[in-house]
């Protein structure tokens, strides 16, 4: 419907204001009653496999498919298990691998100044004690950050982007993207450890920039996060999204242990990174010809043009905001071409800032107060789990080794046991925590109402998500803090294992945010938390392990301290996360129409052609 507002004009193009059109289910709540669903019309029945489609919206777009072409979690379990295993089975090889070829060249270069100069030869996957030197170990923690470094950055201006892209344009083929990243840097090792005397292991730096320009797996974390939301109710999206990170869990715990009797089965250390290619291959051949896209061919239309209207109305804006007095400066041509350009070229400036992903954070509106600050709350706490987990696990393992003479196999161990726990939690405590106080309580209200269709809608996390991240975080805390005190090492094993319901945290708050918003913003808003992600992710590890060498000598509990502080601060701050808090958008969004018949913009409708189903929608 047009708006009373006059229209403006943009170049040949008229913009008119119109009112955003409502979403039907605007104000619904997680369990609203779907109008009209005893209608056939409506979708009340089966969708031809004896599965209701209408206890939620998300499930309209698949009604009719068959079940090889309807998007579910359980279609992505299997390659990102895969994904993961190999993530973690790559670690230590990868950094076996580096130390050996830095090391050769270390000494190969000492020859090469002093021909009387003698070593032994170092052996790509032995034992090489050679390499334990100082100055050796010196050249691969320098190398091992810039890589560390380079992937990070880079993912932090990338993955924000592809997760951005996917609500517009599909989730598996921006999937796709992000996993040849992976594949290029494994085709440059490979080439680096087959060929040492040809390929410098100065080569790794370019099959790190390829991982990271791609978004690494901080954008493939991100996209199947946004296809699970894209497929589960709110009802059990933590819980799917729970099975994603137990995937991740169970590959870090078993995938080093696994790639560790691959290599001494085969003889080789080059041939774990030949499986890992062929899982980074397999994935990709799965994701674009097996995988159903989550995201339908209408839905994405409108989240293009829903971007669209806004890209024009942000145009619209800055040409008028162009004040007057710049022609008295810069004289009338300068003023009009700036007045013709700016809302050209000022957007594609302002979207380049590598910060801009995390506007999203804060939408604007009066009406989003407690929205903006949910939003930001729970994506710093996540950002800050995400630091604790990629920078904690080395120090825990350090100090453990140092506080009770623990060897390989007795941290391996422990390790292995607080992942496994973690995993079980994931797969067997959260679903029926999740049954007995979501599912059950919906299938009452239905009983009990007299309507079997009552549709479930985003409205902000709930109660059960508000308290799971407090439960979570507080688990985490009095783990964390226990590792202050204890001196034995039973009593250590225990706190890592209330360390473990710790792992609740994430996967809550990777659904409760999804629940803020519409599903058009889901890839977006997962985008904005990746990019906190991957610069946690640059300066974790360097930060965690700085901390605990320079306390080490004397209070090496120091690290803890400052760990369970934090923790402590995200429980604090859990409590300010306001349930049922969902985005409202008000106001007008400018979108370009024509005159029915213009021949100039035939891919441009007005209001009167546009069919209503086609509008993009809140």
């Amino acid at each position: 419907m047009t708006s009373e507002a006059q229209p403006v004009r943009r170049d040949s193009r008229q913009i008119t204001l119109i009112d955003e059109e409502q979403d039907q289910w605007d104000g619904a709540t997680e369990s609203s009653p779907l109008v009209g669903a005893s209608s056939d019309e409506n979708g009340a029945g089966d969708n031809g496999n004896g599965k209701r489609q209408n206890s939620w919206i998300g499930y309209e777009d698949f009604a009719d498919h068959p079940w090889w072409q309807t998007p579910s979690v359980y279609w992505l379990l299997g390659p990102y298990f895969l994904f993961t295993l190999a993530f973690g089975g790559i670690l230590v090889p990868k950094l076996n691998l580096i130390v050996d070829l830095i090391c050769r060249n270390y000494y190969s270069e000492r020859q090469a100044y002093d021909p009387n100069f003698s070593f032994t030869p170092v052996i790509l996957g032995a034992d090489n004690p050679q390499c334990n030197a100082p100055a050796v170990q010196k050249h691969v923690a320098t190398f091992t950050l810039i890589l560390s470094a380079l992937t990070g950055a880079l993912s932090a201006l990338t993955a924000p982007k592809l997760g951005s892209l996917s609500d517009r344009y599909g989730r598996k083929r921006l999937m796709v993207i992000s996993s040849c990243g992976g594949l290029a840097n494994e085709v440059i090792t490979i080439f680096a450890a087959k060929f040492p005397d040809t390929v410098s292991y100065h080569w790794l730096i370019l099959g790190a920039f390829f991982d990271g320009i791609m978004g690494s797996f901080t954008a493939g974390s991100i996209l199947g996060h946004s296809y699970t939301s894209d497929c589960a109710p709110p009802s059990k999206r933590g819980v799917h999204i729970a099975y994603l990170h137990a995937c991740l869990f169970t590959g870090l715990a078993f995938g080093p242990l696994l790639a560790g009797y691959f290599v001494e089965w085969t003889g080789s250390l080059v041939s774990i990174f030949y499986v890992v290619l062929g899982c980074h291959g397999f994935v990709i051949l799965y994701f674009w010809f097996l995988l159903p896209e989550s995201i339908s061919h209408k839905r994405q239309m409108a989240a293009r043009a829903k971007h669209q209207a806004e890209t024009e109305a942000t145009a619209v804006q800055l040409r008028s905001g162009l004040p007057s007095s710049v022609g008295g400066l810069v004289g009338p041509r300068v003023a009009s071409f700036l007045d013709d350009h700016m809302g050209t070229w000022l957007p594609a400036v302002l979207s380049a800032n590598p910060l801009a992903p995390l506007k999203i954070l804060i939408p604007s509106g009066r009406s989003n107060g407690r929205l903006r600050r949910n939003l930001i709350i729970l994506a710093l706490i996540d950002t800050m789990i995400l630091m604790s987990a990629m920078g904690a696990g080395t120090v825990v393992v350090l100090y453990s080794e140092y506080m009770f003479n623990w060897g390989t196999l007795e941290a391996s161990r422990f390790v292995s046991i607080v992942s496994m726990v973690r995993v079980v939690i994931l797969l067997c405590i959260l679903p029926v925590i999740n049954y007995v106080f979501r599912v059950r309580p919906l299938r009452r209200q239905r009983r009990e109402s007299g309507d079997a269709n009552v549709v479930e809608m985003n409205s902000g996390a709930d109660n059960l998500d508000v308290w799971l991240l407090r439960i979570a975080l507080l688990s985490d805390a009095a783990g964390t803090a226990g590792y202050i005190f204890v001196r034995r090492e039973e009593l250590f094993i225990l706190c890592g294992l209330a360390t473990a319901f710790g792992g609740l945290a994430s996967a809550t708050i990777q659904s409760a945010v999804t629940k803020h918003v519409p599903a058009e913003r889901v890839g977006s808003l997962l985008g904005a938390i990746g990019l906190l992600h991957a610069l946690g992710r640059v300066f974790a590890p360097a930060l965690f392990n700085g901390i605990y060498a320079a306390t080490i000598e004397t209070f090496p509990q120091a690290f803890f301290v400052m760990l369970t502080s934090l923790f402590g601060l995200a429980v604090f701050a859990s409590f300010f996360v306001r349930p049922h808090v969902y985005l409202q958008e008000n106001g007008y969004v400018a979108v370009p129409v024509r005159v029915p018949g213009d021949p100039q913009d035939p891919d441009i409708l007005s209001d009167e052609e546009l069919p209503s189903e086609t509008l993009p929608r809140i």
